[in-house]
């Protein structure tokens, strides 16, 4: 997938591009490909970038530590703003940030990293807690069946457990 150059918008149809993709994303490990749309529209002193789609990935469970696969849907859209001010090499690698500049700005003659933006998208719709389902627990060991886990993490609660009871 290429990056779009901004100004090629404007001579299109109603100013839009849709992409259709079926392709895996450079730095996304995925079982299968994505699968979906991603249309760009130029709003003027906008992009409205918007994209379907869904893929699979393989993911490892926060507390059994198994591999499990997990589908990703993404139904979202992003207003990116124009601006002809904008120059990049003058921006420092550390600055305050005002609330107001918590936008994504681009110039109007350069070009968006469709890749990127998509990665960007897919890497937000992950899941923060990985659990593989419902009737996930905790290891046990094999030689208590009880309540010590195969886990040495869980040990020192243990321990602590043992000194209150």
């Amino acid at each position: 997938m290429q990056s779009l150059y901004i100004p090629h918008l404007l001579q299109r149809a109603e100013k839009t591009q849709t992409i259709l993709i079926d392709d895996f994303i450079p730095g996304l490990d995925t079982l299968t490909p994505f699968r979906g749309t991603l249309s760009i529209r130029h709003g003027g002193t906008f992009l409205d970038v918007k994209v379907k789609g869904e893929t699979i990935v393989t993911l490892i469970c926060d507390r059994c530590v198994q591999q499990y696969n997990h589908r990703i849907i993404i139904n979202t859209s992003e207003i990116i703003w124009l601006d002809k001010n904008l120059s990049l090499s003058g921006i420092p690698q550390e600055r305050e940030v005002s609330l107001e500049d918590l936008s994504e700005t681009l110039s109007p003659d350069g070009h968006l990293d469709l890749e990127t933006w998509l990665y960007e998208q897919l890497s937000l719709a992950m899941p923060l807690r990985r659990l593989c389902g419902k009737e996930c627990r905790q290891p046990v060991s094999n030689y208590d069946q009880n309540t010590l886990p195969i886990d040495n993490r869980w040990a020192s609660l243990e321990s602590l457990k043992s000194n209150f009871s």
